[in-house]
Parts: C-alpha cells; structure tokens; sequence
C-alpha cells in the first residue's frame, strides 16, 4: 500500500476563520480527483468529548453513527466529503490524558516518569496514525489522504502539545508525506481600506518557531486581495506566491474548494505529497460544485421557515438543522429565510415582563410559511415551544418537531385535547401529575457525558406521510436523548388523534408522531439533521419545505419526485429527480441554460487576480 498522506490544517490571529470549511474543501478537491480521504478534528480542551458542552461554549454538538458526541466541524466532513466518521477521528486534550494514565496505571511505562514529551506527544501521533487507516467511506476503501485539523489558534498554551507532537510527526512519517496549511486573518480596517499583513506575518512566525513552516498559506479576507498582496506574503513568510491562496468572503461555501482548486491546489498537493494524480484535469473535473454552487445562488422564490429554539443567540448552536435546511431548499428550487426565535419570548408570562419581545416573537411565528421545534435541554423555554405546537397545530401551520420538539408536541396535545392539564416532562417537573415524557434510567446512571441514547439506531415505520417521504419502512436516524415518551399514555394520545407511526425495535419507545389531518405536523424523536447532505436532503425537512411551499401534495402524487423547476436554469427535456436518487455525481447536475460556466478556468486566467464579482 502507498504510504498515508497527512494535511495540518492550522489556525493563526483568531478561531472561528474558517479552518473547517477549508479542511473540508481540501478532501472535496482530493475526492474529486478520485482519491479517498479520511478527516480528523483536534480540540485542545480537557473535556473528553463535546456531550456535555453548552451550545454557547462551541455550538452545536455533533452525533456520529456510532454515538460519538463531537465538535460540529465533524459535520462540515461528512456533508462535504459524503463519509461517515467515527468518535476517535475527534481528538481531545481529556481523550489523550486519559489514555496515558489508564497505561501509567497499568504499568505500561515500565515505572519511568511520564511526562508531555515523550509520552503525550508519542500518544498524540499513535492516535492520528491508527484512525488515519479507518475506511470511511461505504465501500470499505482505504484512505489515502488524512486531513487533520488543529482546533484554536497557534501559540494557545493548550494546543502546545499538539503541535509539538506534529513537529516530531513530519519527522516519523517522512517530508513527502506531510504537509501545513496555515489558515490566517487578512484583516481591512476601514479606516485605511487596504489588507493588512501583520497579523499573517506574526502568525506563521509563531508557528514556524515552533518548529512547523507552512506548505500553503490560507489568507481569509472579507474582500478579494490582490497579487502585490501575496507577493508581500510571500516575501515576508517564506513560501512561494503560488503557495498563497486568498480566499474571501463568498455567496456560499459551496465555492471555496472551486476558489482554491482555481489557485492551483491540486497541481501544488500532487507535486508536495506526489499523489500521482494525472494532470491536466479534463474538463469535468469538479463541475458537479459548479453546478451546486450555481444552483445556490439563482435560488429565488423565498420561503420563510421560523426556528423556535433555546439557544437562539448563537446560530452555530444549530448549524446542522440550518443546513438541512438549506439542502432541502436547494432541492426544491427556493431560497430560505429563517428567522430565529427564542422560545422563552413566545410564552404567556413575557407578555408582562418584556411585551415588546412577546409580540415580536410572535410575529415573526405568524409570518412564517413553516416552523421547526430543534432539540434542546433543561427547563427554560419549555413552555414556549409548546406554545408554538400549539399553535401550529390550531392554525394548519406546517411544522417539524425535533429530539424535544416532539415531547413538546406531545405534552401540548395532552393538555389541550386529552384536558390533562398536569402534563409535563419529569425533565422539567419531576412532581408532575401526568408524566407525559419521562426518563430512561438505563440510559441516565447518574454521569452526563456519554449517558444518552446515542448513535444510529432503527426506527420501524407504519404506514404514513414519513414512510413514503422516506420510501421505507425502516430507516436509520442518529440519536441524542434521554427522555421519551411515557408509553402508558400512547393509546390514549392516539385515540385523540396523534398517531405514533414511528418505534424502534421494542415497539415500545415512540420516534415519530404525527397528525394525518394537517398539512404537515411531523415530529421526531430522532435527529435527522444529522444525515442530510447537500444535495440527498433529509426526506422530513424535505417535507417541511414542500409544505411551507404548498407542494407537498402534488410530490407525493407524483410518487415523492421533484418536477424540474420553472427556471431558465433547467432544460426542458430534464428528467424528474427523485430525491433518493439525487447525489453530488456528475452525471445528476444541472447546468445552467445547457452551458457550463467554468469558473476555475475563468480564474486561472486571471493569474492569482481575483476581481469582487467571481464566485
């Protein structure tokens, strides 16, 4: 077997600018080239895992198939690069720690002193080495290629080890086999209105004292920047023009790997790491991100989907349900406007404290084409997603309920068509006189991290709108909870009219649940957001968003396929696309006009200029 290849992603002058996506783009271009790629994410923090995270401290928290609690750019992989991940390709400082001393303990060491070098760092490279060769992909293929990302910023005290172990790594697997990017911040102060290097300049000096020197030097912007700009990086950072590639702000991130794969990335990757890629590309090459970048931004008609959440404040917290969101708007030819809404504003008793806020919330609720009830914990804004299911169920308003958005439906419907007034979750009310939704003690021993139904796990479909948008009677959902619905109370929910079409395999534990005469009320114990792709969109946020349409009707007539869309972007004589045949192959794109705009090549003739109107 040819030897693994190994691409740093690191960070420099603040987080948050986009080493995920940049991580991701590199295994877009590589795959596109037919090789496949594996990913890792390393996160400097003591925590073993991101399960018992608020969503405030690094968003949203990710769940693998195999129940792995993890950042969310792990998301950003396995959307973009269409494979499966598993929990060790989530690096922590706490996951590290712990293995060393469980080997300490058991004498592993041979009663030498453990200490950060060698024994962390020795760990660190065992650990990116063994998940490096894990097959992520469904046909079992090997990796070729591993793209590791390195979570904060160079020269934070906690990463430390990290990148020590990475400068003792190009050693152990050879010059050939390892290459650094190094993402930084061009900043433009408007009070100059020029790019600003120093920050760049500052950062790749801290890295390069650390013992690693960049291969590629990522510069993020929020403009375009020009040639003169990265001739002074290069000067300044000792690396190549070509080695410099500026990516700014873009309509979507749909056109990062096309930007980067414009400024030479693969002829740089084949030549660096010698993958053997055969050059020049043909002219195929990468057109189905094209397509689905172009696609993206000739979206249109708008459809106006309101998110009644916890966490509202910071919109990563749900960065998988935005996304799928988006995908299946993407599919349905329309472009989203979601409006966040706190569910705290919407209950009765801000109507006193913060009116302004209440009828503002609410509002925004009623203007809505569709609402959508995510996940969640804990008590706050409870009462107000069941206000919203409420209200989506008296007014005919197309919803989608979600992990608690389905207990919230159903302690909604308990109290207000079964008159249990007393209904609640021992979640939020442990005294509660009818205990709606209520815990499961195999699952919760007393720890919170790692003791949820986690992972991917088989729901039985009878029956019902879900089973034929999914086209199955089984399907397979990622799950995140530890609280269900109390079965004792399912016969007498169903007699009223919220019919359970959805269990596992006990048949006792209720996932999906629905009222068959609305437009679309559809709420999940599971978390679908978890598998939509970009173009492959979960078939119940699909749903959803034929619903806010008025169209759901006429796709299930029509046997749950999409008609081509009245635009000019889409020939006549295209063939209905199915949902479940939908996929980012080349021979499933759509072309504008039955033309093909080439960006890269438009790009490449620019020399490294890129003008404000590309992309």
């Amino acid at each position: 077997m040819p030897d693994m290849k190994y691409i740093l992603v690191t960070g420099g002058v603040i987080s948050g600018v986009g080493k995920g996506v940049i991580a991701s783009s590199f295994g877009t271009i590589l795959k596109s080239c037919g090789i496949d790629v594996t990913s890792i994410k390393i996160d400097p923090y003591i925590n073993i895992d991101a399960g018992t995270f608020s969503p405030y401290e690094h968003g949203e928290v990710y769940v693998l198939d195999d129940g792995g609690e993890v950042d969310l750019d792990l998301g950003n992989y396995e959307r973009f690069l269409d494979i499966t991940l598993h929990r060790d390709n989530n690096i922590t400082t706490g996951k590290i720690y712990q293995q060393v001393i469980e080997r300490e303990r058991r004498g592993d060491y041979l009663g030498k002193t453990v200490q950060v070098i060698p024994h962390i760092t020795d760990a660190i490279q065992e650990w990116v080495q063994r998940v490096a060769h894990i097959p992520v992909t469904s046909n079992n293929a090997p990796p070729r290629v591993c793209i590791i990302e390195l979570g904060g910023t160079i020269g934070d005290i906690e990463g430390m080890s990290f990148v020590e172990a990475f400068r003792q790594f190009q050693f152990r697997v050879k010059r050939e086999n390892f290459c650094c990017a190094h993402v930084s911040l061009v900043p433009m102060p408007k009070s100059t209105g020029e790019p600003k290097t120093k920050p760049t300049q500052s950062s790749v000096r801290e890295l390069r004292g650390l013992g690693l020197s960049p291969d590629l030097i990522l510069c993020r912007s929020e403009k375009p920047i020009n040639h003169n700009v990265k001739e002074k990086i290069s000067n300044f950072c000792h690396v190549a023009p070509e080695q410099v590639i500026c990516i700014h702000d873009l309509t979507s991130v749909y056109h990062v790997p096309l930007l980067m794969e414009a400024q030479g990335v693969v002829q740089y990757l084949n030549e660096r790491l010698i993958l053997n890629i055969s050059m020049p590309r043909p002219s195929r090459f990468m057109r189905k991100w094209r397509n689905l970048a172009k696609r993206v931004d000739n979206l249109r008609k708008e459809v106006n989907i309101a998110l009644v959440g916890k966490y509202t404040k910071l919109e990563d917290s749900y960065a998988s349900v935005t996304k799928a969101l988006q995908h299946s708007c993407i599919a349905t030819g329309c472009k989203l406007n979601l409006t966040y809404i706190e569910a705290v504003n919407l209950e009765k008793q801000m109507k006193i404290d913060d009116p302004v806020n209440y009828h503002k919330a609410w509002q925004d609720l009623c203007k809505s084409d569709g609402v959508i009830v995510p996940g969640g914990f804990g008590q706050r804004g409870m009462e107000g997603k069941i206000e919203a299911c409420q209200w989506c169920r008296e007014t005919q308003k197309p919803m989608l309920g979600i992990c608690l958005g389905l207990q919230a439906a159903v302690i909604e419907f308990a109290r207000n068509v079964l008159g249990l007034k007393g209904a609640n979750s021992t979640e939020v009310d442990p005294t509660c006189e009818d205990k709606l939704v209520i815990d499961m003690p195999e699952h919760h021993p007393g720890n919170l991290g790692g003791t949820m139904r986690l992972g991917k796990r088989n729901t039985y479909l009878e029956p019902s709108i879900v089973s034929q948008l999914y086209k199955k009677e089984v399907i397979e959902e990622r799950h995140r909870h530890r609280y269900e619905v109390n079965p004792e109370y399912t016969k007498r929910l169903e007699a009223a009219g919220l019919k359970f079409v959805g269990k596992d395999d006990t048949g006792t534990r209720m996932e999906v649940a629905i009222i068959k005469d609305h437009p679309y009320y559809v709420t999940v114990q599971f978390h679908p957001e978890y598998l939509s792709r970009p173009l492959s969109p979960s078939p119940t946020f699909l749903g959803l968003i034929l619903a806010s349409l008025g169209k759901l009707k006429s796709y299930m007539n029509r046997g749950c396929r999409l008609s081509p869309r009245n635009q000019s972007d889409v020939s006549s004589d295209e063939e209905d696309l199915s949902v479940s045949s939908i996929s980012l192959s080349d021979e499933n794109t759509i072309i504008e006009n039955g033309k093909e705009e080439n960006l890269t090549t438009n790009l490449k003739k620019m020399n490294g200029q890129v003008n404000g109107n590309t992309g």
